[in-house]
């Protein structure tokens, strides 16, 4: 009897932990900024997410991955902060000055590393939506050195 009911207190936790993630658990929107594009966000953890982003930049696309850690600020209901790092990959044609003839694009990729901090407002039960503004710089290791212009405003709804 007593394993059955330190069974149900530990399964009453974790259901009580589920629902207490930072004000929602998954959203989906647009980002837009010097990169435009889709993103998408998971809390795995109260103060902890992932966030996908798919994106263009150059006519082509860039798929970057990001772990976030959220922070409330208490003065303010709904309203956060967030820092965190991942990786990228992007692939687009880019003009090459070298050539005088025929094609003058040529296929381009770049991988790194990626930083963001930003603000994230969260509307609660008014509306399943959620803003946040970002700053992403990046460093790559392929083409394109470093991207400090990263700044983005993202719109998603949650759910």
């Amino acid at each position: 009897m007593r394993k059955v009911c330190f069974l149900l207190l530990v399964l009453g936790g974790l259901a009580v932990h589920q629902q207490t993630y930072a004000q929602y658990t998954t959203g989906i929107g647009v980002r837009a900024g010097v990169t435009n594009g889709v993103t998408v966000r998971h809390f795995i953890g109260q103060e902890s997410a992932f966030e996908g982003l798919f994106h263009t930049r150059w006519g082509g696309l860039i798929v970057t991955g990001l772990y976030e850690v959220h922070k409330d600020i208490r003065d303010v209901k709904g309203l956060g902060w967030f820092f965190g790092g991942g990786a990228h990959y992007g692939t687009w044609n880019a003009k090459n000055s070298n050539r005088s003839w025929g094609d003058n694009s040529v296929s381009t990729s770049a991988y790194g590393l990626d930083a963001i901090i930003g603000l994230d407002y969260a509307f609660g039960r008014r509306a399943p939506l959620n803003l946040s503004l970002d700053w992403k710089p990046a460093i790559n290791f392929g083409e394109g050195g470093f991207w400090w212009d990263e700044i983005g405003i993202s719109i998603r709804y949650v759910f």
